[in-house]
């Protein structure tokens, strides 16, 4: 396997290994070493090519302080690469051994209430203890030792999803952390001071000793500059923490590929130096984990918003944990995929930018608290349909790497994505809102079930590429991606900004420039002069919002409110929409073209929607939150010919993603949905799966899955 130099990150950037890395986190430790051998002939005999070995084995690597034995996994590797099977490492810093805890207590997370956390379960010691950083690069040095020269062994996962369990910590430690990183950003107090808004509830300080962790309601409101930096310096310490081990990782070993394994994206900076370190970014992908009724379009839509999502901060990545089967822990468990979804959502991730995968995991563990989660084998050690289904999926990626690699997901409609900065402004401030994300992906929503081309970019990235760009209400729009967005636009593209873009500075102060500030006014055409709260859709008051896992949110407590009479409607086009949680009133520019006006209402006959031709392309403002109504709307009067679908007549239950590279189009066709489905209107190609020709019409079975290379 090479490897070469990783491009800069990007939504475009392509995997710097060439080979498709395939097969299963393994736990020799799990089982008795007569296992290992038939384990490693299956493996094999499945199609896979690597393992991923040790994420949670700290305490048999060092069972005492400085007593070093690897044994275990010097055997368990000989075993693998006997059966030609190589092996990817895991630094086992999410899991320190019983006497780290117990000889050097300070290194354990505190939460919100005080409480300290105990042994027994993961993520349970503090990454900003000076401590805790000390003793990880002490075992990660003497991996490093290990492993060096072992041919077997070829790239490293750093820790395991770092932050899923939790990213907060309320440590002595991480004050005087959060201190220290608040001295080297601001360097005196007044300007922290300045940035915090100090003057307001006399929140100033006189020294950076006496700045404490924020803690949500207590009793009050935190400033949002505070609020924010606090989750700064989280993403800081996160990459500082991972910084250590790379740095020994690469000096031990410049040949060896780096990666980390996400679940949730919670304080990580993917855009900072934590993805900036890494060859490629990993990300855990279990479609069935999500509640379906929150989500329309079940787990299929589901799955591709967080992998889409996930693309844009890295461009192609791997999967090092891909669902398999049923799964569970204590206090939850999943839908079981049925014969061949497995197959298909595995596939799907691959259509949607995975250049590696390997199936959470090769046997379920007999003990512990995921006794529950399947894997490829079952219990009783015998392999059934879910092996066949992942010899089938080796098998497909057989057939279609030498084509797929290389390749990127195409886009047409990009939704602006993958900033910390934005995402975390939100939360200082939600004031019951949906988040950009559950803005945007009514977007996507709609383009996944159309069979359109869409994903999600940051402005920084090359937008030649795509032909549309919708900004979702980005309170911070810096003014460095000015330049690039106006350049999209010029050259043709159809740029779309959602209310609240701009609203905010770096420090969450209101500018005295009216939204969406400078570059965006003069480009759009459009001042934005004054906003107002108005009911969701069909509501009978507002409701008050909170932040659950990836930026989505539920309904929470009913607030009080006459408002729900106050209804404010628009027309666009020869339909009239009803606003979503905001209206904004526009002053317009002389040449900006209104597409829709307020119909009701004191805002009766103002723009709500305006278009503004600049260059070849036309840049667009709406003065409200999306609806699936207005998304529809848009698409008629705005989008039109941008947004054609990749298949004509697409069937409702299958996705359909093209990944392309100037010479070659692979455009992939999944059922979604256990019966039958007949595709037309479709190009003239060849499956790469089956090796027949298609030329109009491919039925697919139950969760049936093409790979079609095509001219397009």
């Amino acid at each position: 396997m090479k490897r070469t130099p990783p491009a800069p990150l990007s939504v475009w950037r392509t995997l710097n290994l060439d080979e498709f890395l395939l097969g299963v986190p393994h736990y020799p430790e799990h089982v008795d070493e007569s296992y290992w051998q038939r384990d490693a002939q299956r493996i094999a005999a499945a199609g896979f090519n690597v393992v991923r070995l040790g994420e949670f084995a700290w305490h048999l690597m060092e069972p005492r302080e400085g007593v070093f034995d690897f044994s275990l996994f010097d055997r368990a590797i000989d075993v693998l690469a006997s059966e030609g099977v190589k092996t990817i490492f895991c630094t086992p810093t999410a899991t320190p051994p019983r006497w780290l805890t117990a000889s050097y207590p300070e290194v354990l997370r505190v939460d919100e209430r005080g409480r300290t956390a105990t042994h027994g379960s993961r993520q349970h010691a503090d990454t900003n203890s000076p401590v805790y950083r000390m003793h990880s690069r002490r075992i990660t040095e003497a991996l490093a030792r290990q492993y060096a020269g072992n041919p077997n062994v070829i790239g490293w996962q750093t820790d395991n999803e770092l932050n899923t369990t939790a990213s907060t910590s309320y440590s002595e430690a991480s004050e005087r952390e959060f201190r220290r990183y608040l001295h080297d950003r601001y360097e005196t107090i007044d300007k922290l001071n300045l940035a915090w808004g100090g003057n307001f509830w006399a929140l100033a300080y006189d020294s950076f000793d006496q700045i404490t962790i924020p803690r949500k309601d207590n009793p009050g409101f935190v400033a949002p500059g505070h609020m924010q930096d606090y989750h700064r310096f989280l993403a800081h310490a996160t990459a500082a923490f991972q910084h250590d081990q790379v740095e020994i990782l690469r000096g031990a070993n410049p040949e060896w590929f780096i990666f980390h394994n996400l679940g949730r994206l919670e304080d990580v900076d993917l855009r900072g130096q934590f993805g900036q370190d890494l060859d490629f970014l990993g990300f855990d992908i279990y479609p069935m984990l999500y509640d379906e009724m929150r989500r329309a379009g079940g787990h299929p839509a589901t799955q591709a918003l967080h992998l889409d999502v996930c693309r844009a901060y890295s461009g192609n990545f791997i999967v090092p944990e891909q669902a398999s089967g049923f799964g569970s822990q204590p206090g939850f468990s999943t839908m079981t995929p049925e014969p061949g979804e497995m197959r298909r959502m595995a596939l799907s991730s691959v259509a949607r930018g995975a250049d590696g995968l390997l199936f959470f995991r090769w046997r379920p563990a007999h003990f512990g608290a995921e006794i529950y989660w399947m894997g490829i084998i079952d219990h009783d050690d015998v392999p059934r349909r879910r092996y066949q289904e992942a010899k089938q999926f080796a098998e497909d990626i057989d057939r279609i790497k030498k084509d797929l690699l290389g390749t990127t997901v195409r886009m047409n409609v990009a939704i602006a994505g993958a900033d910390f900065d934005n995402q975390e402004a939100y939360r200082t401030y939600p004031m019951g809102m949906p988040s950009p994300l559950e803005d945007g992906m009514l977007l996507h929503r709609y383009c996944y079930s159309k069979g359109i081309a869409c994903g999600f970019i940051h402005p920084e990235d090359d937008l030649s590429r795509i032909k549309v760009l919708y900004v979702p209400h980005w309170v911070m729009w810096k003014p460095e991606w000015n330049e690039n967005v106006e350049a999209f636009v010029r050259n043709g593209g159809t740029l779309i900004v959602g209310a609240m873009t701009g609203t905010r500075d770096e420090n969450n102060h209101i500018p005295t420039d009216l939204a969406p500030g400078p570059g965006l006014s003069k480009l759009c055409g459009v001042r934005v002069e004054e906003f107002g709260r108005v009911a969701e859709p069909g509501a009978d008051g507002l409701f008050g919002l909170h932040g659950t896992e990836f930026g989505f949110h539920n309904p929470a407590k009913r607030l009080p409110s006459s408002s729900a009479s106050r209804r404010h409607r628009f027309t666009l086009g020869n339909r009239e929409h009803e606003a979503a949680h905001l209206y904004e009133l526009l002053a317009l520019d002389d040449d900006v073209e209104v597409l829709g006006q307020w119909s009701n209402r004191f805002a009766s006959g103002r723009a709500a929607v305006t278009s503004r031709k600049v260059g070849k392309g036309r840049a667009c403002y709406v003065g409200t939150y999306l609806t699936e109504p207005l998304v529809e709307g848009l698409v008629d009067h705005v989008l039109g010919a941008d947004v054609q679908p990749l298949v004509p007549d697409l069937p409702p239950a299958v996705e359909v993603v093209l990944r392309e590279a100037e010479d070659r189009k692979l455009l992939f066709l999944l059922n979604c949905d256990a019966e039958p489905v007949e595709v037309t209107s479709l190009p003239a190609g060849i499956d790469l799966l089956s090796g027949k020709p298609v030329n109009g019409g491919l039925a697919l079975g139950p969760y049936g899955c093409a790979v079609l290379r095509v001219h397009l």
